[in-house]
């Protein structure tokens, strides 16, 4: 152990109070300095010297001979303290060297100032002092002048700072200036280019009016005896069949008696493909029905029954169609079980099968998956009589499991979840754990149609994504108990395109905007959203963000949109129809719309707050325009026709009915230039007169369809011979109801009155022909 500066403090007290450093010092130094020659009987007398003089008495020296002492200055109490590191307090060598240094230096320093007096001579202290004053007074002088030079710099670059930011300023003043003279002179000469444009279409009309009604005058009727005869039957069957194809049943039997080579024409086999007996509902009899299927049982295609009240044993003889593949039986009230079995058990081959609203029973819904293993198109809308398990033999044997389109609309005896399946399927079909459910999994239905039906909620569409993942068509018609949680349901179908949630009115903007943050928002192209009357300016805002592709939007009867959503809608540049009836929009929000100049279809039905101004100024930007409907708006007059009749010549439907300032001058502009036009509705155009119909014929070469009801100055004469002319007409000269909003002069009426609904029956009118 060669020290106890680090031994515990029990060790460290033992050897100072037994005074073990002093004993071994005074034999060690006896040792040294009398050098004995036995020095075990040496130690053995001192020790023995040591206990009878006692441990008080203990010297360094005690052992050495008295002639051999020195006279030596004791350091410390004993050596050998330091030696086990007991001396807490005593020096060190560290201390002795810190001590030795510290003492060379200063008698160095003593030395080096008692030289340095000597050696340098005595300065004078005043000068000295005046020196430093100088010194300090040019320092004083040098800090002064660079603080003002830092001052300086510094006020100098933020002058020079500002200097170029005005000139900035000013040349972006000059440049802005520069710009506005330059916008304004370009609005100026794109102004006046405009006017000459519309001058010269205006001037352009005119002439072609003037030319138009020339030719109107001139026509007399050696013209139509001028026209060149021609044998039909001379054409290649091809051209025959696709005259004939425009024909209507009635029509191809009366070209069949003209004569003999007639006669042939319409003996085509491809002609009889498609029979459409609904057409001649009222005048057909059975017998020829019996006659007509039995002759062109190989060559039936698609069966139109729609409407006829035919025997139960007429209709059996469908059965001897083998080829049929699409069959409508719709509104046929003599349609029983019965007739249905026969049919299916002939006509295995049906893609295509319309039961609505017929007596059909859960008999015939377990002879549809029996004998229609190819079905997919079903309609069973308003049939009542069948029940839920009637639903379920769908599944039954084969099922019919390549359905992708089925119209439950108008069922209400459904009550059943019709998308939310929780069960398995099996290779047979599905097992449903509870009666109030209808298992059609193995069904892969892509398009489904319910309207009318109160039962259906939010419910039905719970597992919709996970079932039906590839459903692509919905249509929840007057489905009243739909709330937002459906369309939660329904964001994550990626595949749907189509989606009709008209008077589902519980539907607001929370709903539409968590089903447009999903995946399906992106693929969808048609939107109904009419009679939806929560949504508002916000949805419409989430619609331009995520529906780029959305082709066609209702929004019919949405109070609460406003003119500012109707600016977010022009950025749906994917957007081609737009139904914005009974809205609140305005000029303002019309003049917003006309710049998108890419919409072929807009209906501004009852809407009360535009006028020609906004009409005239979205016509303008729209040359594409091919629909368009502003029926019941009271304030407009002739002046949108003639904008109209200038810009939008593709026009193919215009409805203006319920404009009572509508006079024979504008029909007459708009047969002068409208020359495609197809449809058109002027009911309640009390100022109209038979003039227009003359008009129209010579103009309008392509009108189909003609609405004419309570226009009170159109004679009957006058009509009658239209509708030889039009495939379609209805005609009354009675005075226009009260939810016209004006009386049979055209005077606005002081009670404000509701126009009905869909659906509703509104007042027939006298005389109508179709």
């Amino acid at each position: 152990m060669s020290s106890l500066r680090t031994a515990s403090p029990r060790l460290r007290n033992y050897f100072k109070e037994n005074y073990i450093p002093q004993i071994c010092e005074a034999l060690l130094c006896g040792l040294l300095v009398t050098c004995p020659e036995d020095p075990l009987r040496y130690l053995e007398r001192m020790i023995m010297a040591i206990i009878e003089n006692g441990l008080e008495s203990l010297h360094w020296d005690m052992c050495i001979d008295p002639l051999m002492k020195q006279n030596v200055r004791i350091l410390s109490e004993t050596c050998l303290e330091q030696l086990f590191g007991l001396d807490d307090q005593l020096t060190t060598p560290e201390l002795m060297i810190k001590a030795c240094t510290f003492y060379t230096g200063h008698l160095v320093k003593t030395y080096f100032r008692t030289w340095k007096e000597i050696t340098m001579p005595h300065i004078n202290v005043e000068d000295t002092l005046a020196e430093k004053m100088e010194k300090a007074i040019i320092y004083c002088d040098s800090k002064l002048k660079k603080f003002l030079f830092h001052q300086w710099y510094s006020y100098t670059k933020n002058q020079k700072a500002k200097f170029q930011g005005a000139i900035l300023r000013i040349q972006k003043i000059f440049q802005d200036h520069r710009q506005r003279n330059f916008i304004a002179k370009w609005r100026d000469i794109v102004r006046i280019r405009n006017k000459i444009r519309e001058e010269e279409l205006i001037l352009k009309h005119e002439s072609e009016l003037k030319n138009w009604k020339k030719r109107l005058k001139m026509k007399t009727s050696e013209e139509f005896s001028k026209s060149m005869e021609f044998d039909i039957s001379q054409l290649p069957e091809n051209a025959v069949l696709q005259i004939f194809s425009y024909l209507g049943l009635r029509d191809v039997i009366i070209c069949g008696q003209v004569n003999h080579s007639w006669m042939v024409m319409i003996q085509i086999t491809k002609l009889w493909n498609a029979i459409n007996f609904s057409t001649v509902k009222n005048t057909v009899t059975d017998k020829y029905v019996v006659s007509t299927l039995q002759k062109w049982r190989l060559n039936v295609l698609c069966l139109n029954f729609r409407g006829c009240l035919l025997r139960p044993k007429t209709l059996k003889y469908v059965s001897h169609c083998r080829n049929l593949q699409e069959l409508n039986v719709s509104d046929c009230s003599t349609l029983t079980d019965e007739a249905m079995r026969h049919i299916s058990e002939g006509c295995h081959g049906v893609l295509y099968l319309n039961l609505s609203n017929t007596s059909i029973t859960n008999k015939t819904m377990r002879l549809l998956p029996k004998h229609f293993h190819n079905l997919q198109n079903l309609s069973l809308a308003y049939c009542r009589k069948f029940t839920d398990k009637g639903l379920q033999y769908l599944n039954l044997g084969n099922g019919c499991h390549k359905l992708i389109y089925l119209d439950l609309s108008g069922c209400t005896q459904v009550c059943l979840l019709v998308f939310s399946f929780q069960q398995q399927a099996t290779s047979s079909g599905a097992q449903a754990a509870s009666s109030s459910h209808v298992i059609l999994m193995l069904c892969t239905v892509r398009s489904t149609l319910f309207r009318g039906n109160k039962r259906i909620t939010d419910a039905c569409f719970k597992f919709i994504d996970k079932n039906y993942p590839n459903i692509n068509h919905i249509y929840m018609v007057d489905c009243k108990g739909l709330t937002d949680g459906s369309l939660k349901s329904l964001s994550p179908l990626k595949q749907l395109t189509v989606l009709n949630l008209a008077n589902c009115v519980r539907i607001g903007d929370v709903g539409l905007r968590q089903f447009l943050d999903g995946p399906s928002s992106i693929r969808i192209r048609e939107l109904n959203l009419s009679n939806c009357m929560q949504l508002g300016d916000a949805s419409i805002v989430k619609l331009s963000e995520r529906c780029r592709n959305l082709n066609y939007l209702s929004l019919r009867n949405c109070e609460q949109l406003t003119d500012q959503g109707i600016e977010y809608i022009v950025n749906i540049f994917s957007l081609v129809s737009l139904d914005l009836s009974g809205t609140v929009i305005s000029n303002e929000g019309l003049i917003m719309l006309s710049r998108h100049k890419k919409l072929k279809e807009l209906s501004l039905s009852e809407c009360y707050k535009i006028t020609d101004l906004g009409i005239q100024a979205f016509c303008k930007n729209s040359v594409l325009l091919e629909h368009l409907d502003v029926s019941y708006c009271l304030q407009l007059s002739d002046d949108i026709i003639k904008t109209i009749a200038i810009y939008c010549v593709s026009l193919t439907s215009l409805s203006i009915a319920g404009c009572p300032q509508i006079t024979d001058l504008a029909i007459e502009m708009l047969s002068a230039k409208c020359r495609y036009l197809h449809i058109l509705d002027i009911s309640g155009c009390i100022r109209l007169t038979d003039q227009i119909l003359d008009d129209l014929k010579v103009g309008c070469k392509q009108l189909r369809i003609l609405k004419m009801q309570y226009c009170r100055h159109i004679s009957m004469e006058a009509a009658h011979k239209m509708s030889s002319v039009v495939q379609h007409q209805e005609y009354s000269c009675s005075d226009p109801p009260s939810w016209f909003g004006y009386d049979g002069g055209g005077n606005p009426l002081n009670v404000q009155y509701t126009k009905p609904f869909k659906g509703v029956p509104e007042e027939k009118p006298k005389n109508k022909q179709t």
